[in-house]
């Protein structure tokens, strides 16, 4: 069996002696890196960087670490988490009708592929409860009309903590979360059908079959208050021509929309993603 590893991300401003002064901290306690990334971006003056390293021999119990870390974590300025490669984190899948991205998720979950468990499926939607039932995996349908959205997603957000939900994947949720369910739960990820920032918003393959464009996209991306707008996280093309028409952009656009999210929901759940201000960095 593989062995258990840490896994830091972190960010400071960029300076002297970051490097130095973590590889520091894992070598006092005996610690092994077994991977190390880093970038530093010039223009906002930041440093971003992932260390893996193997617990086996490290002299510091885990429960300990983050704490002993912290007074390193101050004299650096870092802004940091820390994880380790047994926890498996807790994902809620949302959906509306389509299920290419759910039958996906899932396939990759049982297979292995994906590192997380899928706790709870939620929809607007009752259509797709068949195949939740098929993994075994609970559903639960919460309508969405013109007045119960606040009270909707009051629920879900009484599910997610039930259920200890760390991660919300909109697999083609086609409902705009409110500021305040995105305020109580900030972790979320969404899958746009365009290569943003082109075409935003409904009805992208129309937009892009009207412009007569030659390549479309997709486009996974964390979920903020600005609508399509949020830190991108993965991004995909396909080469289309003028003898695809709608149906065509469209069955071409499921294949990426798929491959994109699978790859977000990737890195997310290997804790490669670090986020600073509105970009990325992605540790592959």
């Amino acid at each position: 069996m593989e062995s258990v590893r840490a896994i830091l991300l972190a960010s400071c401003r960029d300076q002297r002696g970051v490097v130095a002064g973590l590889s520091q901290f894992i070598y006092e306690n005996n610690g092994n890196i077994t991977d190390a990334d880093q970038h530093r971006d010039p223009e906002a003056d930041i440093f971003c960087t992932r260390l893996e390293w193997e617990l086996d021999g490290f002299r510091l119990p885990r429960e300990r670490i983050a704490t002993e870390f912290s007074s390193t974590a101050k004299k650096l300025g870092l802004t940091w988490s820390l994880h380790f490669t047994d926890q498996r984190p807790k994902l809620s899948i949302w959906v509306s009708k389509q299920d290419h991205c759910l039958l996906d998720l899932l396939g990759r979950q049982r297979s292995g592929d994906l590192r997380a468990d899928i706790g709870l499926i939620v929809s607007n939607h009752p259509d797709l409860g068949a195949i939740a039932e098929q993994f075994h995996v609970p559903f639960v349908h919460l309508p969405i009309t013109g007045t119960n959205k606040a009270e909707q997603e009051k629920k879900a957000l009484e599910l997610l903590k039930q259920h200890q939900i760390e991660l919300v994947v909109l697999a083609k949720y086609m409902q705009v979360l409110s500021p305040d369910f995105l305020k109580a739960f900030p972790q979320v990820i969404n899958i746009h059908h365009s290569f943003l920032p082109a075409f935003p918003g409904a009805s992208p393959y129309h937009q892009a079959f009207s412009r007569g464009v030659k390549i479309i996209g997709a486009t996974a991306h964390y979920v903020t208050q600005d609508l399509d707008e949020g830190p991108i996280i993965e991004q995909d093309v396909g080469r289309v021509s003028h003898r695809d028409n709608i149906k065509a952009l469209v069955r071409k656009g499921k294949d990426l929309e798929k491959i994109v999210l699978a790859r977000a929901v990737y890195q997310h759940v290997e804790h490669r993603v670090l986020v600073y201000g509105n970009k990325t960095v992605v540790f592959d």
